[in-house]
């Protein structure tokens, strides 16, 4: 098949064997073709402009701005750019966040093998692609109040393992103003306690251990 008239993909991503396997990939079907890598988030808004690619893989956590920001700057101008979200995670709040920033699709990178070059073709024919069990996820939380950005931000301290009064001298607020929040916070997230309130944080995708 000739190029001009395969599905022409950009991949971003920072790890070069995610890179150089999804490129192996792509050499074995004939209807796709390779036409640009990025490592970071600007070079990836930067590639695309070059290349105009008809579907670009994204991947979340990148060391300069994250794929989401990417993906929000790429549709901010090209509104008709189709871009797939790649990642470790399956949180509905990072889901949440890839599809309101205009990605149609998403895949787990630990199921590249399986999924990778059906979804490039389903997403390039028009259709959202995001697999089963996070869609389930999504549904699961759809009603539920999200955390506020400060109630984020006292979950992430306390996640480092530090109490109430810590917590509010960090971010120059009373004790008694974090016991608050994190009242708030175990009602939203349905959590039994602090501890619990983390791992359901990390769970859903508000931040992970990296981000600390």
């Amino acid at each position: 098949m000739e190029a001009q008239s395969c599905i022409r993909v950009l991949c971003v991503d920072d790890h070069p064997l995610i890179r150089n396997g999804i490129a192996h990939d792509l050499e074995d079907a004939p209807d796709l073709v390779l036409v640009g890598l990025a490592a970071t988030g600007l070079e990836a808004v930067a590639a695309y402009r070059n290349h105009r690619p008809d579907v670009t893989l994204v991947d979340l956590r990148l060391p300069d701005i994250d794929g989401v920001e990417v993906i929000h700057r790429i549709k901010a101008e090209y509104p008709h750019a189709r871009c797939v979200m790649l990642t470790t995670f399956s949180g509905d709040v990072q889901v949440s966040r890839a599809l309101k920033a205009g990605a149609v699709g998403y895949l787990l990178k630990s199921t590249l093998d399986k999924d990778l070059i059906d979804t490039i073709r389903r997403v390039h024919a028009g259709h959202r692609c995001i697999p089963k069990e996070i869609a389930s996820e999504l549904a699961e939380h759809l009603h539920v109040d999200n955390l506020s950005l400060r109630e984020l931000e006292i979950l992430k301290v306390v996640a480092e393992g530090n109490s109430n009064k810590i917590v509010g001298d960090r971010l120059n607020i009373s004790e008694e103003t974090v016991k608050g929040h994190m009242k708030n916070i175990l009602m939203k997230l349905n959590a039994n306690d602090r501890t619990h309130a983390v791992m359901i944080a990390l769970k859903r995708g508000y931040f992970d251990v990296r981000s600390q």
